[in-house]
């Protein structure tokens, strides 16, 4: 069956009653599955592959078939995915990536997903969001990708943010740099559903406070800022976020205008929210990462609350 498609600012997507016929219908053969894995596995020769690059991280079993029900240009150079997964024992942590397996591609893409858990859970979706590249995965989602285009999906990374309901309350600091935004976005929204959760229900795990340093070129690459700002307006005594531009030729909006700082995220900020409580996570070019990792270290912040991810 067709997805069936409504159209909604900015997002194509599926219809949630449609949800569970097209998840079911949505199986890709276990033959079909190895060669996918196999043929990337052996044609990833690039220096920075995917696959090469993460040889050594721990990986779910399960592939699952899945296919593109929502698109939507996030930036002049980001697109962002929506997917809905056929495996109902899919599941992932807020931060993790997929290896994506595209038929007739030989290279595996390793993109990051955006959204919470809590969306597959209620409406077995995933979101991503891929920056134009050369490289071929990157190619495929911005030149060939439609709504109804068939992949499979399979979560890694040792990066993520899942809390148990008896864990110690954490604060945590997010900082991003470009397209890093996407698995701080995952976590930023994890948070957020579980600040709901405990609202509502008076139980599950009891987060601090959320701070979020996100620096781009200029607003328009700062990627989901609308979400971002949703946030922070239904918790403001919980999430906070800075938005820093480096490049912005143009006059800011009024609305971002109160949240922008312009030139890059500094150390001093950062020094400013360390505590034995707070957890941090950074996602960006290799350089922003060593750099506030290291910082954060030298202010002697335990290796064990400093998370990194680095993008090339």
């Amino acid at each position: 069956m067709a997805c069936a498609a409504v159209m909604i600012p900015g997002l194509l997507r599926c219809s949630v009653g449609a949800i569970r016929t097209e998840a079911a219908s949505l199986r890709l053969t276990l033959s079909t599955l190895r060669h996918l894995t196999l043929t990337s596995i052996m044609k990833s020769k690039r220096k920075t592959d995917h696959m090469e690059r993460t040889a050594s991280v721990v990986r779910r079993e399960i592939v699952s078939a899945a296919k593109v029900c929502g698109a939507a240009s996030e930036s002049p150079s980001v697109k962002s995915l929506r997917l809905l997964v056929a495996d109902q024992d899919f599941s992932f942590k807020a931060g993790q990536w997929v290896d994506f397996f595209i038929p007739g591609v030989s290279v595996v893409g390793g993109f990051s997903i955006c959204s919470s858990p809590r969306l597959l859970e209620q409406e077995r979706m995933i979101e991503l969001a891929v920056k134009y590249t050369n490289h071929p995965p990157a190619l495929w989602v911005h030149n060939t990708c439609t709504l109804d285009s068939e992949v499979a999906v399979r979560v890694g990374g040792e990066f993520f943010f899942d809390p148990q309901p008896a864990d110690a309350s954490r604060n945590l600091v997010l900082i991003a740099g470009g397209v890093g935004i996407n698995p701080l976005l995952s976590i930023l929204r994890h948070a957020a559903d579980l600040l709901r959760e405990r609202a509502n229900k008076r139980s599950g795990y009891e987060i601090g406070t959320i701070k979020l340093f996100y620096s781009a070129k200029n607003t328009s690459e700062l990627l989901f800022k609308k979400n971002i700002l949703d946030l922070v307006n239904e918790f403001p005594e919980k999430i906070a976020c800075s938005l820093h531009v480096t490049k912005q030729t143009t006059q800011i909006s009024a609305e971002l205008k109160p949240y922008i700082t312009e030139g890059r995220i500094t150390e001093k900020e950062i020094r400013d929210h360390i505590s034995k409580e707070t957890l941090f996570y950074i996602c960006g070019p290799p350089p922003m990462t060593d750099f506030f990792s290291k910082q954060l270290e030298n202010h002697h912040v335990s290796k064990e609350h400093i998370c990194f991810e680095k993008w090339w």
